[in-house]
């Protein structure tokens, strides 16, 4: 092969490379949603051959950042209300489907002394006996929400808040614990039973009736790339409803 060739070969790969890239649609996604999507996207790639670009963090910076113009294609929230919100202010194609409903659960680094317990009174030991709880922050976390109403329906809530530490979303939370910056976290169920977690941690299941429901919805932003709504489908076929189960997501 000649020089020139070679060299027109590797002007084309990039070429290639470059839309592609371009063509990618891009995911906003609630951080409950890590390991879950990560597997989904693999798994489209495979089936597709087709790449996502997933971008994770906390459902009200992301709805923020939609609000603001970042082009996303889809936003996966883990709270409805944000997905309406953008409805009503015409950003969405349509009112946009519900995906899954969350729970959340109490999480320990694996060996910690602290008993992590749900019923109130063993709820009110640990936190006796920690130094620093992570929870999301409940002002734009939705997860971080949840596990305030359930401090709040335990009668627990001023006893845990001045050791509360706030993580950016429900993944940087249940980092803290396992990292040991925090005694045990409030995490999401989808993030405490994900392989990657579960060997580092123990986590107690919280009962649901304790905060408001997790009803969590996705939508395609308008304008968005046309590669966007395939997956959108996609995220929608039994095979990733599997997986999403898999990681103890409700179907709603």
């Amino acid at each position: 092969m000649t020089p020139i060739k070679q060299i027109l070969l590797a002007l084309l790969a990039l070429y290639v490379s470059a839309s592609l890239a371009q063509t990618a649609p891009t995911v906003a996604a609630a951080s409950d949603l890590k390991f879950a999507l990560e597997e989904i996207a693999a798994n489209y790639k495979v089936d597709k051959g087709q790449e996502v670009r997933l971008v994770f963090g906390s459902s009200g910076v992301l709805w923020q950042q939609v609000k603001n113009g970042a082009p996303f294609s889809l936003l996966m929230s883990a709270d409805e209300a944000y997905i309406d919100d953008l409805y009503k202010n015409g950003l969405t194609v349509d009112k946009g489907n519900l995906y899954a409903i969350g729970r959340i659960a109490l999480l320990q680094k694996k060996g910690h002394p602290i008993k992590l317990s749900t019923d109130k009174d063993g709820l009110i030991r640990a936190i006796t006996e920690a130094k620093k709880i992570a929870i999301a922050n409940p002002e734009h976390a939705p997860y971080g929400r949840a596990a305030k109403e359930y401090l709040i329906s335990m009668g627990a809530w001023d006893q845990a808040k001045p050791k509360l530490v706030f993580g950016e979303n429900i993944s940087q939370a249940t980092m803290f614990a396992l990292t040991g910056s925090a005694d045990f976290a409030i995490s999401a169920l989808s993030l405490a039973t994900s392989p990657q977690v579960q060997s580092q941690s123990t986590s107690v299941l919280i009962p649901d009736q304790s905060h408001k429901p997790l009803i969590q919805k996705m939508a395609l932003i308008k304008n968005s790339a046309s590669s966007a709504i395939d997956f959108y489908q996609y995220l929608q076929e039994p095979k990733s409803r599997q997986i999403m189960s898999r990681y103890c997501f409700i179907a709603p």
